[in-house]
């Protein structure tokens, strides 16, 4: 079932903070990219912002061409892997699952070129693995969980790099949630500024 939440500022900022919302891909021995899944901007003290969070997701891939693939709906447990056909490169479910059932695998089957593995939710990219050589493949996992924290200067969708990654330390469960408020206080400026700091409360 997917999952409403709203954020709501109550907080002192007066920059215009923006807000970057991101999950991490559990994977074990595998080294993904993080993406800004959500950022929300412009939302002023005492507004709101209302978003979905699904609990499914979508895979996609790129080649070294720069061609990328339709998005399609995926499950844990599948493998996906991207071949070369008569019409060009083509991203399909494999006949194999993955080696966990916990995970989703993309398999570069191409003899030449490397590709990216893409994983989308709510038709936003979530995550990637960049060059993805012939015969590797990606896996991906993902808890119901999310890394909330501010930051200005990242675009929905791009990477985040590890110097931020590690000041967002505000995770929040999403297990047994339908509904849910995500509020940040905090901020301001001069001797009576805090940090800015987030609470996700469960509603009816």
């Amino acid at each position: 079932m997917d999952i409403e939440i709203t954020f709501i500022n109550n907080s002192n900022d007066m920059n215009n903070s923006s807000v970057v919302i991101f999950q991490k891909n559990v994977a074990t021995d595998f080294d993904s990219t993080t993406i800004a899944w959500k950022v929300i901007k412009n939302c002023g003290r005492n507004w709101s912002h209302k978003f979905t969070y699904p609990m499914s997701f979508d895979v996609g891939a790129a080649d070294c061409y720069g061609n990328v693939s339709d998005i399609q709906a995926a499950f844990n447990g599948q493998k996906w892997e991207v071949v070369r056909s008569s019409s060009g490169d083509v991203l399909q479910l494999s006949a194999t699952p993955s080696a966990n059932p916990n995970e989703v695998e993309i398999k570069n089957n191409l003899s030449m070129g490397s590709i990216d593995a893409l994983i989308y939710k709510s038709g936003s990219i979530l995550a990637s693995k960049t060059g993805v050589s012939p015969g590797e493949k990606a896996v991906f996992q993902f808890q119901p969980e999310i890394y909330v924290g501010v930051n200005s200067q990242i675009e929905q969708g791009q990477v985040i790099n590890s110097a931020i990654l590690n000041d967002f330390n505000q995770k929040f469960s999403l297990y047994g949630l339908t509904k849910a408020n995500l509020i940040m206080t905090g901020g301001g400026t001069g001797p009576t500024a805090t940090p800015f700091t987030f609470d996700l409360i469960p509603t009816s």
